[in-house]
Protein backbone atom coordinates (compact mmCIF):
# COMPACT_ATOMS: atom_id res chain seq x y z
CA UNK A 1 0.00 0.00 0.00
CA UNK A 2 1.65 3.25 -1.09
CA UNK A 3 1.70 6.24 1.24
CA UNK A 4 1.10 9.50 -0.58
CA UNK A 5 1.00 13.18 0.27
CA UNK A 6 -0.07 16.24 -1.70
CA UNK A 7 1.74 19.55 -1.31
CA UNK A 8 2.78 22.86 -2.79
CA UNK A 9 6.55 22.76 -3.30
CA UNK A 10 8.57 25.76 -2.15
CA UNK A 11 10.69 26.92 -5.11
CA UNK A 12 14.43 27.49 -5.18
CA UNK A 13 16.44 29.10 -3.76
CA UNK A 14 14.23 29.08 -0.65
CA UNK A 15 13.52 25.33 -0.68
CA UNK A 16 17.20 24.45 -0.28
CA UNK A 17 17.79 27.29 2.17
CA UNK A 18 15.03 26.09 4.48
CA UNK A 19 15.88 22.40 4.07
CA UNK A 20 19.57 23.06 4.76
CA UNK A 21 18.64 25.07 7.85
CA UNK A 22 16.40 22.27 9.09
CA UNK A 23 19.17 19.70 8.54
CA UNK A 24 21.81 21.89 10.27
CA UNK A 25 19.50 22.26 13.25
CA UNK A 26 19.59 18.49 13.70
CA UNK A 27 16.29 17.43 12.15
CA UNK A 28 17.36 14.07 10.72
CA UNK A 29 14.17 13.70 8.65
CA UNK A 30 14.76 16.94 6.72
CA UNK A 31 16.85 15.39 3.94
CA UNK A 32 13.96 13.07 3.06
CA UNK A 33 11.23 15.74 3.03
CA UNK A 34 11.12 18.38 0.26
CA UNK A 35 10.30 21.86 1.58
CA UNK A 36 6.56 22.28 1.14
CA UNK A 37 3.12 23.46 2.23
CA UNK A 38 1.01 20.38 2.97
CA UNK A 39 -2.37 20.01 1.27
CA UNK A 40 -2.98 16.33 2.16
CA UNK A 41 -0.95 14.75 4.98
CA UNK A 42 0.58 11.27 4.62
CA UNK A 43 -2.22 8.94 3.55
CA UNK A 44 -2.13 5.21 2.76
CA UNK A 45 -3.82 4.16 -0.48
CA UNK A 46 -4.69 0.81 -1.95
CA UNK A 47 -2.39 0.21 -4.95
CA UNK A 48 -5.24 0.59 -7.45
CA UNK A 49 -6.35 3.92 -5.96
CA UNK A 50 -3.33 5.91 -7.18
CA UNK A 51 -4.80 6.34 -10.67
CA UNK A 52 -8.14 7.47 -9.22
CA UNK A 53 -6.32 9.97 -7.00
CA UNK A 54 -4.32 11.29 -9.95
CA UNK A 55 -7.53 11.82 -11.96
CA UNK A 56 -9.10 13.62 -8.99
CA UNK A 57 -6.06 15.89 -8.56
CA UNK A 58 -6.00 16.71 -12.29
CA UNK A 59 -9.68 17.70 -12.11
CA UNK A 60 -9.04 19.91 -9.08
CA UNK A 61 -6.04 21.59 -10.72
CA UNK A 62 -8.07 22.35 -13.84
CA UNK A 63 -10.37 24.61 -11.81
CA UNK A 64 -7.89 26.29 -9.46
CA UNK A 65 -6.16 29.57 -10.36
CA UNK A 66 -2.53 30.39 -9.67
CA UNK A 67 -1.90 32.51 -6.58
CA UNK A 68 0.82 34.35 -4.70
CA UNK A 69 2.33 33.02 -1.47
CA UNK A 70 4.22 35.39 0.80
CA UNK A 71 6.18 33.73 3.61
CA UNK A 72 7.37 35.88 6.50
CA UNK A 73 8.47 35.19 10.05
CA UNK A 74 7.98 32.18 12.27
CA UNK A 75 5.23 30.53 14.27
CA UNK A 76 4.81 27.43 16.37
CA UNK A 77 2.22 24.83 17.27
CA UNK A 78 3.73 24.35 20.74
CA UNK A 79 2.62 23.16 23.25
CA UNK A 80 0.15 21.09 21.19
CA UNK A 81 2.79 19.83 18.75
CA UNK A 82 6.62 20.28 18.74
CA UNK A 83 6.72 22.21 15.46
CA UNK A 84 8.21 25.55 14.44
CA UNK A 85 7.31 26.88 11.01
CA UNK A 86 7.62 29.77 8.59
CA UNK A 87 4.30 31.59 8.40
CA UNK A 88 2.21 32.49 5.38
CA UNK A 89 1.14 36.13 5.40
CA UNK A 90 -0.41 35.95 1.94
CA UNK A 91 -1.95 32.97 0.17
CA UNK A 92 -3.54 31.51 3.30
CA UNK A 93 -7.11 31.43 1.99
CA UNK A 94 -6.01 30.15 -1.42
CA UNK A 95 -4.10 27.28 0.25
CA UNK A 96 -7.15 26.55 2.40
CA UNK A 97 -9.40 26.49 -0.67
CA UNK A 98 -6.97 24.31 -2.63
CA UNK A 99 -6.51 21.91 0.29
CA UNK A 100 -10.28 21.71 0.75
CA UNK A 101 -10.81 20.88 -2.92
CA UNK A 102 -8.01 18.28 -2.92
CA UNK A 103 -9.30 16.61 0.27
CA UNK A 104 -12.57 15.52 -1.32
CA UNK A 105 -13.56 12.32 -3.10
CA UNK A 106 -10.79 9.71 -2.90
CA UNK A 107 -8.73 11.97 -0.60
CA UNK A 108 -11.48 12.74 1.90
CA UNK A 109 -9.15 12.22 4.87
CA UNK A 110 -9.75 13.20 8.45
CA UNK A 111 -7.19 15.64 9.81
CA UNK A 112 -5.68 15.35 13.29
CA UNK A 113 -5.70 19.17 13.62
CA UNK A 114 -7.49 22.04 11.85
CA UNK A 115 -5.76 22.89 8.56
CA UNK A 116 -3.19 25.68 8.92
CA UNK A 117 -0.93 26.23 5.89
CA UNK A 118 2.73 26.59 6.92
CA UNK A 119 6.30 25.52 6.08
CA UNK A 120 7.84 23.33 8.79
CA UNK A 121 11.42 24.26 9.75
CA UNK A 122 11.79 22.25 12.98
CA UNK A 123 9.91 19.16 14.13
CA UNK A 124 10.34 16.75 17.06
CA UNK A 125 13.48 18.46 18.36
CA UNK A 126 14.37 19.63 21.84
CA UNK A 127 12.96 22.85 23.25
CA UNK A 128 16.31 24.61 22.78
CA UNK A 129 16.45 23.76 19.07
CA UNK A 130 12.80 24.73 18.58
CA UNK A 131 13.44 28.08 20.30
CA UNK A 132 16.53 28.60 18.15
CA UNK A 133 14.60 27.93 14.92
CA UNK A 134 11.85 30.31 16.03
CA UNK A 135 14.42 33.07 16.62
CA UNK A 136 16.83 32.36 13.73
CA UNK A 137 14.19 32.55 11.00
CA UNK A 138 12.03 35.29 12.51
CA UNK A 139 13.22 37.62 9.71
CA UNK A 140 12.85 35.07 6.89
CA UNK A 141 10.80 36.38 3.97
CA UNK A 142 10.07 35.39 0.37
CA UNK A 143 7.29 35.54 -2.22
CA UNK A 144 6.49 33.19 -5.08
CA UNK A 145 3.71 32.35 -7.49
CA UNK A 146 2.06 28.97 -6.93
CA UNK A 147 1.47 27.53 -10.39
CA UNK A 148 1.13 23.86 -9.47
CA UNK A 149 1.02 21.30 -6.70
CA UNK A 150 2.53 17.84 -6.42
CA UNK A 151 1.66 14.28 -5.58
CA UNK A 152 4.42 12.69 -3.50
CA UNK A 153 4.94 9.00 -2.80
CA UNK A 154 6.89 7.86 0.23
CA UNK A 155 9.87 5.58 -0.36
CA UNK A 156 11.33 3.94 2.74
CA UNK A 157 14.90 4.54 1.54
CA UNK A 158 14.70 7.88 -0.30
CA UNK A 159 11.87 9.59 1.59
CA UNK A 160 9.18 11.64 -0.12
CA UNK A 161 9.54 11.57 -3.91
CA UNK A 162 7.56 13.72 -6.34
CA UNK A 163 5.38 11.46 -8.46
CA UNK A 164 3.36 13.89 -10.56
CA UNK A 165 2.82 17.63 -10.90
CA UNK A 166 -0.57 19.25 -11.43
CA UNK A 167 -0.61 22.68 -13.08
CA UNK A 168 -3.20 25.15 -11.78
CA UNK A 169 -5.30 26.09 -14.80
CA UNK A 170 -8.43 27.74 -13.37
Amino acid sequence: MPTIGVAVAIPEPWASELQDYRTALGDQTATMIPTHITLVPPTELAAGDVRVVEEHLAAVAAHQPTFLVHLRGTGTFRPVSPVVFVSLVEGISQCEQLAGAVRRGPLDVELDYPYHPHVTIAHHLGEEELDQAFEDLADFECEFLVEDFHLYVHDATRGWQPSRDFALEG
